[in-house]
């Protein structure tokens, strides 16, 4: 059987193509107070996080223990409590919110709402397990972490719907319910918007799927005169249109208020 050595000390038989095989081919390594930490663990809990996953692991020791130093390993040495500690996929990590922490210093704002998002809507962390996780004394990062917490909200399904949400709140637009179900007037199931005005009957999706196969595509095509059928305005925001948040998606929620009686009318700052 053909062995390859991925950390000097370790020998393995195992494909290495996820994270959670390359953790499990370096856990042997590990000593008491080390554990898979920052992006590694963010991975392992499924957090989106942006670009392509990192060649390398990162692993933690508890102070005062030492970080590890060998190829292939990031190392790290936080003063933390190991009551913060816990298991996924039999391997030590931080807890979610402990980990949604970590990333802060790596990550810029709009990143930490998505990932946090993402804890959230997947029910692995409640709003006050990652206030508490951000506000822990000796914290790297706090202000980005500050500034993302009060951005943070249940509900959105990828990074991108995170994304446009904080284009049209920070763009003094009112906040839009996630998730919402439309039903026509005898309750029948019409569709799950990503964001909705209920009040205004306005509704505003991130569309990633255009290049679905046609099967798919037709689905969702099939959605939209239904949701106009009810009454609705939909918004459908592409990838590309993010370069250009005001003119492409600002702006059309803003008419599209305005058109069904909302009495805001904000500039773009």
């Amino acid at each position: 059987m053909d062995l390859s050595a991925p950390f000097h000390g370790t020998r393995t038989s195992m494909d290495l193509a996820t994270t959670v095989d390359r953790c499990r081919a370096y856990e042997p390594r590990l000593t008491g107070a080390q554990f898979f930490s920052h992006q590694t663990a963010a991975l392992l809990w499924g957090v989106p996080l942006p670009g392509p996953a990192p060649e390398h692991l990162h692993v933690s020791a508890i102070a005062p223990g030492p970080e590890p130093r060998t190829r292939g390993i990031i190392g790290h040495r936080l003063e933390m409590s190991p009551d913060l500690l816990t298991l996924r996929h039999g391997l030590p990590v931080g807890n979610p919110a402990e980990t949604w922490a970590q990333l802060a210093p790596s990550l810029g704002e709009d990143h930490l709402v998505a990932a946090g998002d993402a804890l959230l809507t997947a029910g692995l962390a409640d709003h006050a397990d990652l206030v508490e996780a951000a506000e822990r004394p000796r914290r790297r990062g706090v202000k980005a972490l500050a500034a993302a917490v009060p951005f943070l909200r249940a509900g959105a399904e990828s990074p991108r719907e995170s994304a446009v949400r904080l284009v049209i709140v920070r763009a003094g637009l009112p906040e839009p319910e996630l998730n919402w179900v439309l039903r026509d007037a005898a309750g029948r199931f019409v569709a799950r918007l990503d964001m909705a005005y209920p009040a205004y009957r306005v509704a505003v999706e991130y569309d990633g799927r255009q290049h679905a196969d046609l099967t798919q595509f037709r689905r969702d095509a099939d959605r939209w005169p239904a949701i106009a059928g009810q009454g609705w305005i939909l918004i459908r925001v592409l990838d590309h249109h993010l370069r250009e948040p005001y003119a492409r998606v600002v702006d059309p929620t803003r008419r599209a208020l305005i058109s069904r009686g909302w009495p805001g009318s904000v500039a773009p700052s």
